[in-house]
């Protein structure tokens, strides 16, 4: 049930980062639903390895790489995904800064771990 709402929840982030940033649009809830279940499954199967094999870069930028390789994964999901959109790189950055926020945010003030 908790996993449920974790999902739920990291859709209506994804919908907000839609509203607030011009360069990023999703078509429906739906499409919402479906695009925080693959960039879910991204983060869980691909961004470990691009994490192993650009270390040497992020221990040079102090970790700050991984905000490029967040943003990359973000980007990729929104040009593959139809009617989930990212335009550019940059739009594809701020969005998985935005929308890992606001996913920690719903999940923190609306989820009880006890």
């Amino acid at each position: 049930m908790k996993l449920l709402l974790v999902w739920i929840l990291n859709a209506l982030a994804l919908l907000a980062v839609a509203y607030l940033l011009p360069n990023i649009h999703v078509a429906s809830f739906l499409t919402a639903l479906l695009a925080a279940f693959v960039i879910g499954l991204v983060n869980v199967l691909i961004r470990p390895l691009l994490v192993i094999l650009t270390l040497p870069i992020t221990v040079l930028t102090l970790g700050l790489f991984i905000l490029v390789i967040n943003g990359v994964l973000f980007y990729a999901v929104g040009q593959w995904l139809q009617g989930f959109h990212v335009d550019t790189l940059m739009a594809g950055i701020l969005g998985a800064v935005l929308y890992s926020v606001l996913s920690w945010l719903l999940t923190a003030t609306l989820i009880d771990d006890k």
